[in-house]
């Protein structure tokens, strides 16, 4: 069975536009569908909202800025959030743990715990798995023909 080709369509669109402000009137606006019809085929396709997908793909994409943003609130804007409240609480849903916590852990702070690790490695497992399943889904998409008409000449 193939993918839905309206999900592939508004996943491509999400991937493309990750880091803007994306609302559901505009995905309706775009793929001319009813936007109650996009959000509930969205979730019976993949198991998510449209919003847990964006955010948790927020979360997965911002965590590489760790590496060389020492600015958690320009990690944040850098990547969809218009504010560190809505990022912090956000990255605490998806990830487990704080951001200030995941620092410590990338920094290899001792003071981090056993269980704050044990949240962070499942949940970047998590983000990780998700991901993998969007790309699979995605090429899972019907292929699409052209079809060639011969015209006879008599």
């Amino acid at each position: 069975m193939f993918s839905n080709e309206l999900v592939c369509n508004i996943l491509t669109y999400l991937n493309k536009n990750i880091n803007k402000e994306i609302t559901i009137d505009e995905l309706s606006n775009i793929f001319y569908f009813n936007k109650t019809y996009i959000m509930k085929r969205f979730k019976k396709e993949l198991d998510l909202t449209i919003f847990e997908y964006v955010n948790s793909m927020r979360i997965f994409n911002s965590l590489s800025f760790y590496k060389y943003d020492n600015y958690i609130i320009s990690i944040a804007f850098n990547n969809g959030f218009y504010s560190l409240e809505y990022y912090s609480e956000m990255f605490k849903k998806v990830m487990g743990v704080s951001p200030i916590v995941y620092r410590k852990y990338l920094d290899h702070d001792i003071r981090i715990s056993n269980k704050d690790i044990d949240t962070i490695l499942s949940n970047i497992n998590n983000l990780n798995n998700l991901d993998n399943k969007i790309k699979k889904y995605l090429n899972n998409r019907k292929p699409t023909t052209k079809m060639v008409k011969s015209i006879v000449f008599k």
